[in-house]
């Protein structure tokens, strides 16, 4: 991902294997150890499997933090929810809860914990108040009037991994990925860094996402297949992203690597920051050896996300080393007339508290960057300035959708100074980061209109996040008005699925088409959502299993696929699936049938690709009946069928 660029580690602690049945502090004390090395992909699983044993804030806390690092906004939404209700809870909780709901176009509810964060911490800053405020009113006025653009997934660039940074390179396109191909990666299968200081770190893999290790590609032309660029980094570890001179034979890029001059202390956490190489390429074609740039500090601070002027002249980058203004800054040095880079100026009229990333200029002198720290959508958002006699002119937000709820970063310009690829890792992506092209001439023929309601009530529900997924194209997102109303534009000849979901609720989901449609027309859907109760059982129909038998039968198996797709369209609720007998038979044997029976059904689901740690198998036998049929009670079959069911419970939304 674009953020283990600046100051991220890699660990190579070994993972010792625990059974699932290991108890809570077991489990607890290793996720912590594999959280503290970055390695969250690993922490995750482990956190996840404590909190079913035992649910204390550390662990929710820790779970939400570490979604949150491995951009998995509408996890981290739920379980900062959870931490910010637990007796005890910091109001840092209720900070992360209002971003995570923010990072998921809830801008309304969003303002709602910023505000309350606001009541609890009494010492923000008016300044800082007022970005976070105005950057919920600003984004839901965005997300209401889109601009008439549409993101073009590059499928031919991306992965179900991290793609970004792509830029043009003679008549091809290189772009960074961190892509697992063993094809690919033969030549060159190295990998970066937060590590054990006594070990090496794990080789194939990256700890924080679990992916393998960053390296530069190329696409040489739209025919040819992707290849790694053949550049020799002289390392094992990240590479990318990448930087070109007009005339195309310089390099700036950036890389990790392990070194005699890295600090390391035995059996403690060792930092590896980012630095920028250059190569320049020969008469032979091959690119020559890196060559260090002036400014890296390996031990001390991070430089990366390199741009070079067409002149060659001015080297634009980010950094956190001291003295900035905020996380990463961006910085510029200028070529002395000995050939050398001049000292690093911080561009303070563009930085803030916040992260910039993403520097390019123009031709015409015009500067694109991405930055967290200003009015904006959540996240890195893309801001345009103009340069004014010199100096950096209005800075202008890109608005919606070219910018997301999620990151936007690592973009390039084309020959008018255009935008031509942007990376991001918003809904709707093949992977976590993709490469997206920019279409400015999307023809709009039709208008989507409709209500969101309380199934149950059938009351319209204002702040309904609305999603209209274009298939194989676009996401655009949309908060229902104060009579539950919402509006897009479609296109001709294309398929959408519209979701609509709100904090509570159980989401709604359809399906609607322009296909074939001639005239311009009006199209209504409306979307209905079912309240969440914590443990209220919820019965399935028709889960039948034969006498004595607990393995899922094909009329079984179309019931569970419900219950599949329900854990599906709501990827933060856990459930318990209670399977229940009749009072026929021994009651010990009718636990352990309905045991098997739940654990089987269970099973059948996770084989349909639930997570595990989002579902339990309970067996209650005839423990919980529906009416009088106990033991020794003369009843109908009819009586008795109603006790034998199958449950389910939501105990985590």
């Amino acid at each position: 991902m674009k953020k283990i660029l600046i100051g991220t580690c890699l660990s190579a602690y070994c993972l010792f294997v625990f059974s699932f049945s290991a108890s809570a502090q077991y489990a607890l004390k290793d996720a912590d150890k594999q959280y503290e090395l970055f390695n969250y992909s690993k922490a995750i699983d482990l956190y996840e499997q404590a909190y079913k044993k035992k649910e204390t804030l550390h662990t929710a806390e820790r779970l939400a933090s570490a979604y949150a690092f491995v951009y998995n906004y509408k996890q981290a939404e739920s379980w900062y929810a959870i931490a910010a209700k637990m007796p005890g809870s910091s109001p840092e909780n209720i900070l992360g809860y209002a971003k995570a709901l923010q990072r998921n176009s809830k801008y309304s509810e969003a303002k709602v914990q910023y505000l309350n964060y606001i009541d609890k911490k009494k010492n923000i800053s008016e300044k800082q108040q007022a970005v976070w405020l105005v950057s919920c009113d600003s984004a839901l006025k965005w997300i209401r009037n889109p601009k008439k653009i549409e993101l073009i997934n590059q499928k031919t660039l991306n992965s179900t991994q991290s793609d970004w940074g792509a830029v043009n390179y003679q008549g091809g396109v290189v772009f960074t990925s961190d892509r697992s191909n063993s094809r690919l990666n033969a030549q060159e299968s190295k990998p970066f860094l937060r590590f054990d200081g006594s070990k090496e770190p794990d080789k194939k893999v990256y700890g924080w996402t679990g992916n393998g290790y960053l390296k530069l590609y190329i696409k040489p032309s739209p025919n040819d297949s992707l290849q790694l660029f053949p550049i020799k980094a002289g390392t094992r570890y990240h590479v990318g992203s990448a930087s070109f001179t007009a005339d195309g034979k310089t390099m700036y890029f950036t890389l990790t690597r392990i070194t005699d001059e890295l600090e390391r202390l035995k059996k403690q956490p060792t930092t590896v920051n980012v630095e920028i190489f250059s190569s320049t390429k020969g008469a032979n074609g091959v690119w020559g050896e890196p060559v260090s740039f002036a400014y890296n500090n390996v031990n001390g601070y991070s430089v990366g996300d390199p741009f070079i002027t067409t002149d060659g002249n001015s080297l634009y980058f980010v950094s956190n080393m001291p003295g900035g203004l905020g996380g990463t800054d961006i910085y510029v040095c200028l070529k002395t007339d000995a050939g050398e880079w001049g000292k690093p100026i911080n561009l303070k009229e563009v930085n803030t508290e916040g992260n910039e990333r993403s520097p390019v200029f123009d031709e015409k002198d015009n500067f694109y960057f991405s930055s967290d720290g200003r009015v904006g959508m959540g996240g890195l958002d893309v801001y345009q300035a103009l340069r004014e006699k010199g100096n950096i002119g209005q800075i202008e937000n890109m608005g919606y959708p070219f910018n997301s709820p999620q990151d936007d970063f690592g973009f390039s310009l084309n020959e008018k100074g255009g935008i031509v690829y942007l990376s991001s890792n918003r809904e709707g992506g093949l992977g976590s980061d993709d490469i997206y092209s920019i279409d400015q001439k999307m023809i709009l023929a039709f208008k989507l209109e409709g209500r969101v309601f309380d199934k149950n009530s059938n009351q319209p529900i204002a702040g309904a996040l609305v999603t209209l997924a274009k298939v194989n194209g676009a996401v655009l997102k949309t908060e229902t008005d104060e009579n539950g109303g919402y509006r897009f534009n479609l296109a001709k000849e294309s398929e959408y699925n519209v979701t609509a979901e709100k904090t509570n609720y159980r989401s709604d989901v359809e399906n609607l088409a322009t296909i074939g449609l001639t005239t311009s027309s009006v199209l209504t859907q409306n979307l209905y959502l079912e309240a969440v109760v914590i443990n209220k059982a919820i019965k399935l129909e028709n889960i039948y299993y034969d006498f004595d038998k607990w393995n899922i039968r094909p009329d079984a198996a179309v019931e569970l696929d419900k219950l599949v797709k329900i854990m599906a369209d709501n990827p933060t609720i856990w459930i318990e699936l209670g399977s229940h007998t009749d009072s026929r038979g021994k009651d010990g044997y009718n636990l352990n049938l309905s045991q098997k029976r739940a654990e089987s059904a269970v099973k059948y689901i996770i084989s349909r690709g639930i997570n595990k740690n989002r579902i339990t198998a309970k067996g209650y036998g005839e423990t919980q009946l529906l009416n009088k049929c106990s033991n020794g009670v003369a009843c109908s079959e009819e009586e008795h069928q109603l006790n034998r069911r199958t449950e389910f419970k939501i105990v985590k939304q």
